[in-house]
């Protein structure tokens, strides 16, 4: 006899699952041991909301679906944090959860349904045995075709029921290929680069999703264009010599002005907020933007020309018919060809004021010294606040996939060491470097220990300015109460030894040779850096949004 839980946990390993993160209870855990007894591996988080936040950046990382597994009622509370934030970046994650039973609701459970359409998930229910092999093979479906977290709801009362023993695997679904592009619907972006000048290309994270990088390269040397990307799809043009790098605040200035003067800007992927656009200044306002993205998505304030979509379909059609018409080669490129250079080298060629003091050290200084004793194939994660220009500046990733930013499409913080867990399990091939700072880590601190479990290589830095940065920089100017802003230091290389990690604090460049001799030694478990750094300087992004307010 095979239970209801153990199709469950047969069905996920047949639809190609590999790997799940979770914390158990009595809503889950005979799921999960199905799961792990089907060939799952498994790494148990300290707290659901980890556990969410490990098995979305395993996805970042890798683009295959991973299982996040927690228990009703408080377990699936504990993930909304993490949730949210992979539902706005669209990852593919299944959380497999326990819920009330099918005869309804009891005093201490919650609707959980309500809870997932408040954060834009979709739900699949299990109702009876009949069908839970084929709506759990559903939700690994709709969870990888569609790139969405999916809950997989396991009502308690039918756990232990009967279904008939079908062993076959569940073959891992095709994904469909999306709907061209009527041709009249590209004839007003065609006219647009007819008449450009000096053309451009942003990538984000919807292009990479849709493997355009390859079209969008030809489309773009077909075009004469320059390329850029959203902080999301950074690397996406990694071996072009005509990308720019990042578009936004992190964009070094002769990136940025050679962004500004583009007069056709064509996005692919890309949602352009505010963030991609540093709050409107990062392009010409005269630029014609053309926007190509999925019909799901709303129309950006700066578009002028939507183009519904997928990325790579599009740029397909868009490049034949280029061909078709016989667009002119404008001489953009050849004309900047020395600034272009220059752009390229971003700003590990720009000189910077080094105010470290005694006993903390300049930001830049720690990420530029960091920088050098980095290897190129990296997992760069990074938490959300104020010390994210720096990894931003300073830490180029060879693709997309090595950069997992958590927290930044929900704008939360406490992500990042958890990230770091679903990063350096999906990825063992990469070095995973994560940066975080001090009020993220000590929110985070519990998946710590899971990373240091994990026996994967991680350096884990930490921004150690003893306060919430962004707010300081920001709000104290504007009469916020400073002690609700700074704290304590806080002795993070001593509770990361306590932890079993590795860990040396950080204050001048020379303490950085424990990380050279960490990797002389092959890299062995977690190492943190417990950066002590200068409180008062102020990354570019910050500062440029400072002279605004």
């Amino acid at each position: 006899m095979t239970t209801l839980a153990q199709a469950v946990g047969q069905t996920l390993a047949g639809s190609g699952i590999r790997h799940a993160f979770g914390v158990v209870g009595g809503g889950n855990i005979l799921a999960t041991a199905a799961l792990t007894a089907a060939g799952v591996r498994y790494t148990a988080a300290r707290h659901e909301g980890g556990a969410m936040a490990m098995a979305d950046a395993y996805f970042r990382a890798t683009g295959d679906v991973a299982i996040c597994t927690t228990t009703h009622g408080p377990g699936i509370a504990n993930t909304v944090t993490a949730l949210a934030d992979a539902a706005k970046n669209r990852s593919g994650v299944v959380l497999l959860c326990g819920d009330a039973p099918s005869s309804g609701l009891r005093p201490h459970d919650i609707d959980q349904s309500a809870l997932m359409a408040a954060l834009g998930v979709r739900v699949v229910r299990l109702t009876e045995p009949r069908t839970a092999r084929a709506d759990t093979a559903d939700a690994v479906r709709i969870a990888r075709e569609g790139r969405c977290p999916v809950a997989l709801f396991l009502p308690g009362d039918l756990l232990g029921l009967p279904l008939p023993d079908e062993r076959d695997a569940v073959a891992p679904g095709a994904a469909s290929l999306p709907p061209a592009v009527d041709g009249p619907a590209l004839e007003p972006v065609l006219d647009a680069l007819a008449g450009a000048r000096r053309p451009l290309l942003i990538a984000g994270l919807g292009a990479w999703h849709s493997g355009a990088g390859k079209i969008l390269s030809e489309l773009g040397d077909r075009l004469g264009a320059l390329f850029a990307t959203t902080v999301m799809a950074s690397g996406l043009f990694h071996d072009s010599p005509w990308s720019l790098g990042v578009c936004g605040g992190f964009a070094a200035p002769e990136a940025a002005a050679l962004m500004g003067e583009a007069d056709v800007v064509v996005a692919f992927g890309a949602s352009l907020d505010t963030f991609t656009l540093h709050g409107g200044r990062i392009l010409d306002p005269a630029a014609t933007v053309v926007q190509v993205d999925i019909a799901e998505r709303r129309r950006a304030q700066r578009t002028d020309l939507l183009v519904p979509g997928d990325a790579h379909a599009v740029a397909v059609q868009l490049l034949d018919a280029v061909e078709k018409r016989a667009l002119p080669v404008p001489d953009w490129r050849h004309r900047r060809v020395a600034q272009v250079v220059r752009a390229r080298a971003g700003w590990a060629a720009l000189a910077h004021e080094d105010a470290s003091t005694a006993d903390r050290i300049d930001p830049h200084t720690l990420t530029r010294s960091l920088a050098a004793l980095l290897p190129e194939e990296r997992t760069v994660v990074l938490d959300g606040g104020h010390f994210i220009a720096w990894p931003g500046m300073y830490w180029p990733v060879p693709d997309p996939a090595g950069f997992v930013f958590t927290g930044a499409a929900f704008q939360s913080i406490g992500l990042g060491l958890a990230g770091a867990v679903g990063a350096a399990v999906g990825r063992p091939d990469r070095l995973t470097v994560a940066a975080v700072g001090d009020g993220g880590a000590l929110m985070g601190l519990p998946e710590l220990d899971t990373l240091v479990r994990s026996g994967r290589p991680a350096l884990v830095v930490v921004y150690d300015d003893a306060a919430y940065g962004f707010e300081e920089h920001m709000y104290a100017p504007q009469g916020a109460d400073p002690a609700t802003l700074s704290f304590a230091d806080t002795d993070f290389a001593a509770v990361a030894r306590g932890l079993g990690a590795t860990a040396v604090t950080v204050r001048r460049p020379d303490d950085l040779d424990a990380v050279r001799r960490w990797r002389t030694a092959g890299c062995p478990g977690t190492l943190v850096l417990d950066c002590k750094v200068v409180s008062g300087v102020i990354a570019p992004f910050l500062a440029d949004l400072l002279d605004r307010t």
